[in-house]
């Protein structure tokens, strides 16, 4: 299937990140571009090409911790294609993305799609209609492939995004889709189907682990009468992009791939405790609000490998099976059943 070429010049004079992604004048270069950021990705690169080279890609303790420490650029699409289940499902059916290109046209969903292909990452020069291979093609194949692959979804807003970083990661249409399909499906089910209650549920677990574990800022919320889904609600939805600097969202979809959901909770739990105390200065509804989009743009996300330390320090442990009993519990509640 496809690869596309990513253009290594801007289509204007402007200073972009390694994604293609704008940098605001003036701000400092990328996290990615400091010099001492890259010599810790040169030695992560280094030992990756070793653990690579003896040994094929497995589950293990080892596997986990070169994972959390982040994935080369170079490596990370074959390591997201493999711990998914992806590239086993991508061999499992040989011509299955090319068949559901092929298929006919759904109005609807069509209509759907190009309605937020121009909205896609506009910050973006490789996104861009006027770019040179546009990634917008590439990304419109497979958000309709997808819709055609799963009748019950077929596209839901906040699936350009997701499909988007992941054609950025792999550079390919079908890999990029097989990727989707593992989210969607496995990942974070139920987020985007017609009733949401995946994402309900989860926000709703969320709302409890805060209580649990930061229960001073699940009191100001409810003292505010501040829905959970409104200061939370794009960083599920999205899985942090446009939250997030690009870095650190990778960083977490490494994770994401290799570990499963819980790791959005953990991120969120740590944004919501190591900023508690600018948090809880909030003394109204629409402050509470501003301050959930400040602890998104502190300093504290810039460093990835930081703040990748502090998502599995900050929250305390989080044991998977807790996880379950919330989300069984939080799912009776939104059917009415508690």
């Amino acid at each position: 299937m496809e690869t596309v070429e990513l253009s290594s010049e801007p289509e204007r004079e402007t200073r972009t990140d390694q994604y293609g992604f704008e940098q605001p004048a003036g701000s400092a270069p990328p996290r990615e571009q400091v010099s001492d950021y890259g010599s810790v990705l040169r030695r992560r690169a280094i030992k990756w090409r070793k653990l690579l080279q003896g040994s094929r890609v497995e589950r293990s303790l080892k596997m986990k911790r070169y994972i959390r420490k982040g994935i080369p650029n170079e490596y990370r699409s074959l390591i997201w294609m493999i711990v998914s289940g992806a590239q086993a499902q991508m061999e499992r059916n040989p011509a299955y993305y090319k068949k559901l290109l092929e298929m006919e046209e759904d109005t609807r969903l069509v209509d759907a799609i190009k309605t937020d292909i121009n909205r896609t990452f506009p910050d973006n020069v490789h996104f861009r209609r006027t770019a040179n291979p546009s990634l917008q093609d590439a990304l419109f194949n497979i958000l309709l492939a997808y819709g055609n692959h799963n009748k019950i979804i077929g596209y839901c807003q906040g699936m350009n995004f997701i499909a988007g970083y992941l054609l950025i990661v792999t550079k390919d249409e079908e890999k990029s889709f097989w990727l989707l399909d593992a989210l969607i499906a496995k990942i974070v089910p139920d987020f985007y189907c017609p009733t949401m209650i995946g994402l309900k549920t989860d926000q709703e677990v969320l709302s409890q682990l805060v209580r649990m574990k930061v229960p001073e800022v699940a009191a100001l919320m409810e003292k505010h009468n501040v829905m959970w889904t409104l200061v939370v609600g794009r960083w599920f939805i999205c899985l942090f992009i446009d939250v997030l600097p690009v870095e650190t969202v990778l960083r977490i979809w490494d994770c994401l791939f290799y570990e499963g959901s819980k790791v959005t909770f953990r991120v969120a739990l740590t944004l919501i405790k190591y900023h508690q105390a600018s948090i809880l200065e909030a003394n109204n509804f629409l402050a509470v609000c501003e301050k959930f989009k400040e602890i998104a743009r502190g300093a504290l996300v810039q460093d990835c490998h930081v703040f990748m330390q502090k998502i599995f320090s900050e929250p305390g442990r989080l044991p998977l099976a807790t996880i379950t009993k919330l989300r069984e519990w939080s799912r009776a509640k939104i059917d009415g059943q508690i």
